[in-house]
């Protein structure tokens, strides 16, 4: 019994402590629930009609849910365990729509059910919190962002596009730069991924900068890598200016190296000495490729190492 009890107390705590710190999830009191209290009446009634009338022509159920704060809990987690709770969209289409908003957190959520995912893409909701939502809620406009937000929801769901946005909610050159078509990710996310995968790749193309011989083979090997790796952080388009600068600068850097001093002098060492060091590397020459050294190893063969719906978590966050 005593043994028992030794397993079984660790789980009750863990329980009742994410009980305790979870954020509640209110009733579902119609398409529009503004616990926050941030919407006009007006904007409440015109969102509700406007609801009922796509969930009229198309099925699909929207609702909106506005709540102060989650307490610290994962927005992802707090929106999908709405969602469940509230049942949205039928069951054997799971149609439905969730768009919550905390304020006080400054955080946001568009939960897409299993059915629409094919229609509002993770990418088309992404860019609805971004080019349209974000932009109003930092200027403290709840109601134009929540409303012109839910129209851009119903426009896709209905066939059409995210409207383009106007001249006075056109994003700053800083958030452009932040705001990337690749996934999902937070900018603290993008940095820690982007320091693991740029220092990976960045390392291996200094050496083939810095290498004599070698050099160019790196060059090649490294092409598919600046083309693939950087999507998960920069998106595509960004992965293709990180591709096409690493093309042009890495055979222009290695030109003008050629004619310096050091990397005269390690080109003749390989070639009279067998190896030669450059900036606290050691590199051997070896038959037609070389090698370096510095608690690791490269040679240039082949051995080369390096309404009863639901949700699946599809959709899209954002913060401001």
């Amino acid at each position: 019994m005593k043994t028992r009890l030794i397993y079984v107390l660790p789980l009750l705590v863990v329980l009742i402590t994410s009980n305790l710190f979870s954020a509640d999830i209110p009733y579902l009191t119609g398409r529009v629930n503004d616990n926050a209290q941030i919407l006009s009446e007006s904007t409440r009634q015109t969102l509700t009609e406007k609801l009922k009338e796509h969930e009229d022509r198309t099925s699909n159920q929207i609702a909106i849910l506005t709540i102060p704060t989650i307490q610290g809990e994962s927005i992802e987690d707090y929106a999908v365990n709405v969602f469940e709770a509230w049942q949205l969209g039928q069951a054997e289409q799971d149609n439905g729509i969730l768009i919550v908003v905390v304020p006080n957190d400054r955080q946001m959520r568009i939960e897409v059910g299993y059915g629409l995912e094919s229609t509002l893409t993770d990418a088309m909701a992404g860019r609805i919190i971004r080019k349209i939502m974000t932009p109003r809620f930092k200027n403290g406009d709840f109601d134009g962002g929540i409303s012109e937000g839910t129209m851009a929801v119903v426009e896709v769901l209905e066939g059409g596009e995210v409207p383009a946005m106007d001249d006075n909610t056109s994003e700053s050159g800083e958030e452009e730069f932040l705001n990337f078509d690749g996934p999902d990710m937070s900018i603290s996310e993008r940095i820690l991924i982007g320091a693991f995968i740029f220092g990976i790749i960045g390392l291996f193309t200094i050496i083939g900068i810095l290498t004599p011989g070698v050099g160019w083979f790196l060059y090649l090997f490294l092409i598919p890598f600046w083309a693939m790796f950087p999507i998960i952080v920069v998106g595509t388009s960004g992965a293709l200016i990180c591709l096409v600068t690493y093309l042009i600068a890495f055979p222009l850097l290695k030109l003008i190296l050629k004619n310096t001093n050091w990397y005269k002098k390690a080109k003749t060492d390989l070639r009279t000495k067998g190896k030669a060091s450059i900036g606290g590397f050691s590199f051997a020459s070896g038959g037609s490729g070389g090698s370096w050294s510095s608690g690791s190893s490269f040679s240039s063969g082949s051995s080369f190492s390096g309404g009863g719906g639901s949700s699946g978590g599809g959709g899209s966050s954002g913060s401001w």
